[in-house]
């Protein structure tokens, strides 16, 4: 979604695939093929949730399953209502929130390998909470709050050394990359000073694992939503001027330095509550925007779409987790990796022949 006051489209004038929604006095300019693969992916989005909620150790039918999201008494209430749909929630909130974070980071970037799990905010959330869990008898509710504080440490330790008159979104994702290797090794010793039953907890959480996860860990993501979406109607307009090279913002008006920032805040907050609320899952904020991006085909990464392919994929990877070597469950935070590491590779190695192997 966008609004038609862009700079690059001539007053009274409607760019191609585009149409107008109307809210109030207000006016957007709606990209029709994302609008269209926006309800497709809210449509797969609704069949993941029913089949999370009616596949288990026990299959509940999907009249029960409505029956408990209505309210109404079912005896299958304790399984949908108690067990399963509090993960669920907390996956959904989750998903999208990396979703967008990692579009957010990718926009500033100007790279599709940049995400909050490569260049360091991940880590820096994960190293303060293990700190925490390891050294402190904190309450786990306050987890999600100690991650907010290590995600902004480390967003700008990477801002304040990737920043030389300017922002360079190349040493924005080296720095990046650097300081996240230095948080994990970080993280690592803190594992081996710790105590060791709260180092083992530690370890269970940095696979990212949505066991045990419930409303109190939905709490916070949810405010946070909330919250954020004044910021990301902010975001969505901002992205075509980040998008845009130096000169070319500047000569624009656009004050490129405080959008990338703002950006950059936005994207650490989502990231930091989520690796908080479920752990630092890996590659869903990687794999979300660009499969957005590619369903879409527009301009910039479309937040929407982001969100609920963030949402998508923690969902059904969940799925498979508890159920693909039932009756062991695995942590959800194994099963994105497993698919988002050869991903990386793959992009990596189309980067590199599509710059004719120069990797910068």
């Amino acid at each position: 979604m966008s609004s038609t006051t862009s700079p690059l489209v001539r007053p009274g004038r409607r760019p191609a695939g585009h149409g107008v929604l109307r809210v109030g006095r207000a006016s957007f300019l709606v990209h029709r093929r994302a609008a269209v693969v926006a309800a497709v992916l809210t449509g797969l989005l609704g069949c993941a949730v029913v089949a999370y909620l009616c596949v288990g150790e026990s299959f509940v039918p999907p009249s029960q399953v409505v029956r408990v999201l209505l309210g109404r008494p079912s005896p299958d209430e304790l399984v949908v209502g108690t067990l399963r749909l509090p993960r669920l929630v907390v996956g959904l909130l989750g998903g999208a929130a990396f979703g967008v974070a990692g579009a957010l980071v990718q926009t500033v970037a100007r790279n599709p390998l940049a995400s909050p799990d490569v260049i360091g905010i991940t880590h820096g959330a994960g190293a303060a909470t293990v700190a925490a869990m390891s050294f402190t008898a904190i309450a786990y509710d306050a987890l999600p709050y100690v991650s907010i504080a290590g995600g902004l440490a480390a967003a700008a330790l990477v801002y304040a050394f990737a920043w030389r008159r300017g922002l360079h979104a190349s040493r924005f994702v080296l720095v990046g990359i650097g300081v996240s290797v230095a948080l994990g090794s970080l993280t690592q010793l803190l594992l081996t000073k710790g105590d060791y039953l709260a180092a083992q907890q530690a370890k269970i959480w940095l696979t990212g694992s949505l066991d045990g996860r419930g409303y109190e860990e939905a709490r916070p993501l949810a405010l946070l939503m909330v919250v954020a979406v004044p910021a990301a109607l902010w975001a969505a307009r901002a992205q075509r001027g980040a998008n845009f090279d130096d000169d070319t913002a500047t000569a624009l008006g656009v004050r490129l330095d405080r959008v990338r920032l703002g950006l950059t805040l936005l994207g650490v907050v989502l990231t930091s509550v989520a690796t908080g609320a479920v752990g630092p899952v890996d590659f869903v904020a990687l794999l979300a925007p660009q499969i957005a991006r590619r369903l879409t085909r527009t301009a910039q990464i479309p937040l929407l779409s982001s969100a609920l392919t963030g949402a998508l994929v923690v969902v059904v990877a969940d799925l498979l987790a508890r159920r693909l070597f039932s009756p062991v469950e695995l942590p959800v935070g194994v099963l994105t990796a497993a698919v988002g590491a050869p991903y990386l590779m793959w992009l990596v190695a189309r980067n590199r022949s599509r710059s004719g192997g120069n990797p910068s």
